[in-house]
């Protein structure tokens, strides 16, 4: 589990703490005698492709994907040529809607993360087949930490916080500080009751930090 410098330096206390230690030990033990997503080297991929001091916009997912060959450490990301899931499609519709991007061949958002997306999860690892078996395990405090830190040490980020889940997560973050948009879920039962398509939030986020001088993410 190899992390990028930056955030290695940002997080060293955190990794300190009593409840990281349980942690590592529990994800230790289910990769050891399970199957877990995504593979053991890509449990930190999303702070390795956008380094702490290049994150500019964070996208909040819940857990990672659970079926073979999806999940490979960035949130809503899956590799190419392996099946959108449903809320990706969704992702790339209002995309295409917003900005006028054709939905691309596959769904891997290494680009975006490397523009300065952190496509962060709040659960870091999975079991397979199991949605949801390694959350109150300590991720959540963990990724808690990491939302804190960006909150609080760099400003005008854009913070994408799609459903109850996210919006609760990121219930701390500064507004005055940064830009905080909130939307539905892109999964179908939540996405077709309203509440995400049409929400713009991908040309919203360019049009801030064209404001801010910065350049904006090639979605």
């Amino acid at each position: 589990m190899k992390i990028h410098e930056s955030w290695k330096e940002v997080l060293a206390e955190e990794f300190e703490k009593p409840y990281f230690e349980r942690l590592k030990e529990y994800v230790r033990q289910e990769y050891g005698t399970q199957v877990c997503y995504p593979p053991g080297r890509l449990i930190f991929e999303a702070f390795n492709q956008t380094p702490f001091e290049e994150v500019k916009v964070v996208i909040l997912g819940q857990d990672p994907y659970h079926g073979p060959g999806q999940a490979h450490g960035l949130s809503f990301s899956v590799p190419p040529g392996v099946a959108f899931p449903p809320s990706l499609r969704n992702i790339f519709k209002e995309l295409k809607d917003d900005v006028g991007k054709e939905v691309p061949m596959s769904g891997d958002l290494t680009e975006w993360a490397r523009q300065g997306v952190l496509l962060l999860n709040a659960t870091l690892s999975v079991r397979a087949g199991q949605a949801g078996s390694h959350q109150n395990q300590g991720w959540e405090t963990f990724t808690d930490a990491v939302i804190h830190l960006l909150n609080q040490r760099k400003e005008n980020l854009v913070f994408l916080l799609w459903g109850a889940y996210a919006q609760n997560k990121g219930k701390f973050i500064d507004p005055n500080r940064h830009l905080v948009l909130k939307a539905k879920h892109p999964s179908p039962l939540s996405a077709n009751s309203g509440g995400w398509f049409g929400t713009k939030h991908f040309s919203k986020t360019n049009e801030y930090l064209q404001q801010l001088g910065k350049p904006e993410i090639k979605w």
